[in-house]
């Protein structure tokens, strides 16, 4: 329980009030741009003005660090909406990760499920810390005041707190479904609607701001020091496989695999279609074949290599044989699959989806190759490495501008076939925009191509110029052309 404010708990509780300030002015004004970078700035200023002592975990730490501010910098430079929701969510982990990751002592391993719950203890502490300190806070504003009349006050702000903001929100849901409640609601005084509702809200939302960083930042510091004492789970806990019993899985599976792949290699690595199928149902048959594979397999592989016991040196031997078998047919059905993926991009173009499920498989195959030297070097980690190589697998996806290449391989496809699909490119961010830009250069009469454009430039001349939280380059520049654009429509 907090009893005594100290000078400096004073001054923290300042500095995160002013965080609580920018996170909302960065992300409740305007869509996300620059302004996340702005908010990232002054948060870890105030992290390292609090925490001057050292930081533990360097190594790791500087790699999520660098993460995090390259998918930041990915809201400035690049307008993907499917990477700006993810992010919305994704930011916020890694921050929090990163925090417990470099207070927490030396001998923690991050890697362990149990760090996940790590972080919530470290969050739940930190909301309870934040209201200890409110308590102390109130008690000694109202330290005059008996403790009946305190506690009556007390009670009345946390309902006060908790009651207007679902006041508000309810009575707009009751105003849009009633016509005559909403005619009656206007009648009333002037005064009533002069209480901005919208200035509460974000009061409310830089409350909780302040409160979860002066709560979550002060126990990382008080704990930072913090013995950690890991159970002995005797070697993967009580549960473990026989050797016999995982190597009859292992054959059984690796017999299937071998012979499926043996009797339909022609298939899997042919320039032409199956007789009897599209190439829809070319590819979209080899992707179930890879999800099949990646849950089998690589869950097989996982627990064989967890669970199972040392048998001796000649059925661990033959264990890791059956494993390299596994992984290297495995090996093979990601290529096939990639392989007709890619003829169904050169036959429909490219996507978002279709883009992704290359990346995605790309990242299996590195997966797969560390977990057969891993076969072979049972001194490596497996969690650790998945667990940094999905890391930078997601934020090389933000960096590398998915969109952009999607834009580039569609025309570039155009010119060879004289194919492309504009209204794909016109669902896309401004670098879809940017992309039909290009195709009116190459082709002004291509069929609807200029309304298209036409209609964009219209609603882009009508919308007001961004705040700067949403300061975007891809945007900026787009817009810029767009509008200096000639149409003759």
């Amino acid at each position: 329980m907090v009893t005594v404010i100290k000078k400096n708990e004073w001054l923290f509780l300042l500095s995160c009030l002013g965080l609580g300030i920018l996170a909302e002015i960065s992300f409740f004004h305007a869509k996300i741009g620059v302004s996340y970078l702005v908010f990232l700035i002054g948060f870890y200023l105030v992290v390292l003005v609090r925490f001057r002592q050292g930081f533990n975990h360097r190594r790791i730490g500087f790699l999520v660090m660098g993460c995090i501010w390259l998918l930041a910098a990915s809201y400035l430079w690049y307008d993907n909406e499917l990477f700006y929701l993810l992010n919305i969510v994704v930011i916020p982990f890694l921050v929090l990760f990163h925090m417990v990751l470099i207070t927490s002592p030396g001998n923690l391993k991050w890697s362990k499920p149990a760090f996940v719950g790590r972080m919530s203890a470290k969050v739940g502490q930190g909301v309870a810390y934040s209201c200890q300190f409110s308590g102390s806070v109130f008690k000694m504003v109202f330290r005059n005041m008996d403790e009946s009349t305190s506690q009556t006050v007390k009670r009345v702000l946390i309902g006060l707190l908790i009651g207007l903001p679902l006041l508000g929100i309810i009575t707009g849901l009751l105003m849009s479904a009633d016509a005559v409640f909403e005619k009656m609601v206007l009648r009333l005084p002037q005064f009533i609607f002069e209480l901005n509702l919208e200035m509460l809200f974000r009061t409310v939302a830089v409350l909780v701001f302040t409160a979860l960083f002066f709560g979550i930042l002060q126990m990382l510091l008080i704990n930072r020091r913090t013995s950690i004492l890991e159970k002995n789970d005797k070697e993967n806990g009580t549960i473990s496989w026989n050797g016999v019993t995982a190597l009859t899985i292992l054959i059984l599976l690796n017999a299937v695999f071998t012979l499926f792949t043996a009797i339909q290699f022609t298939y899997f690595f042919s320039d032409g279609l199956q007789e009897g199928y599209t190439y829809a149902e070319y590819a979209r048959r080899g992707f179930f074949e890879l999800i099949i594979v990646t849950l089998i397999n690589w869950t097989i592989l996982i627990c064989c290599l967890k669970l199972v016991r040392e048998q001796g040196p000649k059925m661990n031997l033959v264990l890791k044989l059956m494993y390299s078998l596994l992984i290297i047919v495995s090996g093979v059905m990601l290529v096939s699959a990639y392989q007709r993926l890619s003829m169904y991009e050169a036959a429909y173009g490219f996507t978002m989806e279709r883009v992704l499920a290359h990346a995605f498989m790309i990242f299996l195959m590195v997966i797969f190759a560390y977990t057969l030297i891993r076969v072979w070097l049972e001194r490596l980690v497996l969690l650790e490495f998945y667990l940094i190589a999905g890391l930078v697998f997601y934020t090389a996806l933000n960096v590398m501008h998915i969109e952009q290449i999607i834009v580039d391989e569609n025309l570039e496809r155009y010119e060879r076939t004289d194919k492309i699909d504009i209204h794909y490119l016109n669902a896309l961010s401004y670098t879809g925009v940017e992309g039909l830009m290009e195709l009116y250069k190459m082709n002004p009469d291509y069929p609807e191509l200029e309304n298209m454009l036409y209609y964009r430039q219209k609603m882009m001349s009508d919308e007001p110029l961004d705040d700067w939280q949403s300061f975007n380059f891809t945007k900026q520049e787009v817009r810029e052309r767009l509008l200096g654009l000639e149409l003759y429509n």
